[in-house]
C-alpha cells in the first residue's frame, strides 16, 4: 500500500474499478428458478433466476454490486448473473481489502442525491484508508456478524424445507402416519385417502381487512410493504417502521399469513412474527380454526396454489389477486386427528424461525451501531488480537466464499492450498469422502475431536457452492 493514504481519506473514485458485465438479464426474463442466480439493484438479495449458464457474470470474485438508481450495496461471492440496467459491478485497487471497502460504502449516505446517478456520487465521496491489517480487523469483526445472520438464515431455510417436506408427505403423496391401513378413495381432486374430505380454501380461512390510518398508530409500529416480504419464503425478517409512510394500510396481528395479491406470481407469502402493518396490496389470511393454521399456511404458499392465483389474476400491467376468487381453490382436508398432528409440528417451526429472524434482527442492530464507530476509527481495533486468517482469498490458495470462511481455511502451506476446516490439515475433499464411505457425522466427530458438526455442515455448503460454481461456467 501506498504510505502516503494510510490513515487519510481518500477519493472512492481513485481506488475502485468498474467490472465488465458481459450479458445484462432484463426483469421479464427472470424465472422463478434456475441455476444460476440474479442479483441486481433491487432490495430482494437475489432477484430471480436464469438457466443459461453463458449469460453468468464471468468476472473475478468475490464483487461488490452497487444500485445505481437504488443506492443498494450487495457483497457477492458466488457466480451470478447480472440483472437490469444501473447495476455496477465493483472491485477495490491492492490498497483496500474488499470485504472493509464493501462496509465502509455501506457507512456512506448517498440517497439524499436524488433518484438516479447515484454511482457518480459515490466515486466523487470520500472514505477512510487505515493500513491493511486494520481494514482486515475490521471486516473481520463486522463480518463475525454476518457470519451469525447467514448461519441462522440457513437454519431457517432448513426449518422451512422441513415443513414443506411434511406437507408434500402428508397432503400430496399421502404417506401420513398410519395411511398403510387406510384405503384410497375416489373423489373430485382424484384419490384420496378414506376419511378425508374435499373442500374450498374459504373453508379453512378467511381475510381480515382491518383499515388503519398511519397518523392512528404509533410512528414505531412495524411496518410490511410488498418490498419487505421475500419471494419463496414464509419468513419475515424485513420491516420498516410506520413513520416511512403516509398512506391507508391494514392492520395485522402476529402469526396470520400475509399474502402479497399485486403479480401473485411473485410468490409472496409470509408469517407476521409480530403485530403491525402492511401494504394494503396484501391479503390478511387467518383461520377459521386455529387447527387449520398449518394446513392453510402449507396450501397458500404452495406453488400450485400460486399458480392457480396468478392464472386468475385481473389485469395485465399489475395482475391482482382476489380473494373472493381464491377461496374457491379446491382443498383436501383430513380428519381433525392428522390435522392437529401437522399444526402441532409446523407452529413449533414456526416459532424457531421467529425466534431466528429476532436474533437476526439483534445482530444486525449491533452490527449497524458498530460499523460507523469501527469504520471512522472512533473505535480503535489496532490493539485487538483478531484471527484476520478467514478472510479469503489467502495468497495461493483456494478461494473460500465468505459465509465459511468461519469454518474452512485455505493456505498454499497447508496442503497445497487444499480447503480444510479452520485450525486442522483436514481437507474438505476427505471430510466428504467419509461421508460417502458411509460414516456418519457423529462418527466423525467421535473419531476427530478438533471437528464439530458445524465445520460437516461447512463442508457440505463448500461443496454446494462449488457444485453450483461449475455448473455455470
Amino acid at each position: 500500500m501506498n504510505n502516503s493514504i494510510q490513515n487519510s481519506e481518500v477519493l472512492i473514485g481513485d481506488y475502485i474499478k468498474t467490472l465488465r458485465k458481459k450479458h445484462k438479464i432484463k426483469k421479464s426474463e427472470y424465472l422463478s428458478s434456475g441455476s444460476i442466480p440474479v442479483v441486481d439493484q433491487g432490495q430482494d438479495f437475489i432477484a430471480g433466476y436464469i438457466d443459461d449458464a453463458e449469460r453468468s457474470y464471468d468476472g473475478k470474485l468475490p464483487v461488490i454490486v452497487f444500485g445505481d438508481h437504488t443506492c443498494t450495496l450487495k457483497y457477492v461471492d458466488f457466480p451470478f448473473a447480472v440483472g437490469a440496467d444501473g447495476t455496477q459491478l465493483i472491485r477495490p485497487t491492492e490498497d483496500f481489502d474488499i470485504r472493509y471497502l464493501y462496509y465502509a460504502l455501506r457507512d456512506l449516505s448517498l440517497e439524499h442525491f436524488g433518484y438516479q446517478r447515484h454511482f457518480k456520487y459515490l466515486k466523487t465521496s470520500k472514505i477512510l484508508c487505515p493500513p491493511m491489517p486494520i481494514q482486515s480487523k475490521i471486516a473481520a469483526i463486522l463480518s463475525a456478524y454476518d457470519d451469525l445472520i447467514e448461519n441462522n438464515t440457513r437454519r431457517i431455510k432448513i426449518l422451512e424445507d422441513m415443513a414443506q417436506t411434511l406437507y408434500q408427505e402428508w397432503f400430496v403423496h399421502f404417506r401420513f402416519p398410519g395411511h398403510e391401513n387406510v384405503p384410497m378413495v375416489e373423489s373430485p381432486l382424484g384419490p384420496i385417502p378414506q376419511g378425508w374430505k374435499v373442500g374450498e380454501l374459504g373453508d379453512l380461512a378467511e381475510s381480515i381487512r382491518r383499515n388503519v390510518k398511519p397518523r392512528d398508530v404509533k410512528q414505531e409500529t412495524p411496518y410490511f410493504g410488498l418490498e419487505h416480504l421475500p419471494r419463496k419464503s414464509i419468513a419475515l425478517s424485513n420491516w420498516d417502521s410506520v413513520a416511512s409512510i403516509n398512506s391507508a394500510k391494514l392492520r395485522f396481528k402476529k402469526g396470520e399469513i400475509l399474502f402479497g395479491k399485486i403479480r401473485p406470481y411473485f410468490h409472496k407469502v409470509g408469517v407476521a412474527p409480530l403485530n403491525g402493518i402492511c401494504s394494503s396490496d396484501t391479503i390478511v389470511i387467518h383461520p377459521k380454526i386455529n387447527e387449520y393454521f398449518a394446513i392453510t399456511l402449507s396450501y397458500v404458499s404452495s406453488e400450485h396454489f400460486i399458480k392457480y392465483a396468478t392464472t386468475t389474476s385481473q389485469g395485465s400491467k399489475m395482475p391482482r389477486a382476489d380473494w373472493k376468487v381464491l377461496v374457491k381453490y379446491p382443498v383436501i382436508v383430513p380428519p381433525d386427528q392428522i390435522t392437529q398432528r401437522f399444526n402441532t409440528f409446523t407452529c413449533e417451526v414456526i416459532d424457531k424461525i421467529h425466534n431466528l429472524i429476532f436474533q437476526n434482527a439483534n445482530l444486525r442492530q449491533t452490527r449497524d451501531l458498530l460499523l460507523p464507530k469501527l469504520i471512522s476509527g472512533e473505535i480503535d481495533v489496532s490493539e485487538i488480537d483478531i484471527d484476520t486468517n478467514g478472510m479469503q482469498p489467502t495468497k495461493g490458495g483456494t478461494y473460500i466464499p465468505y459465509p465459511l470462511t468461519a469454518r474452512l481455511h485455505s493456505d498454499r502451506k497447508i496442503l497445497g492450498g487444499k480447503p480444510v476446516i479452520k485450525g486442522t490439515r483436514l481437507a474438505v475433499a476427505f471430510i466428504l469422502d467419509l461421508l460417502k464411505q458411509g460414516w456418519s457425522e457423529d462418527d466423525i466427530v467421535e473419531n476427530y475431536p478438533s471437528v464439530v458438526h458445524e465445520d460437516i455442515e461447512a463442508c457440505h455448503a463448500y461443496q454446494e457452492k462449488v457444485t453450483r460454481a461449475s455448473v455455470s461456467r
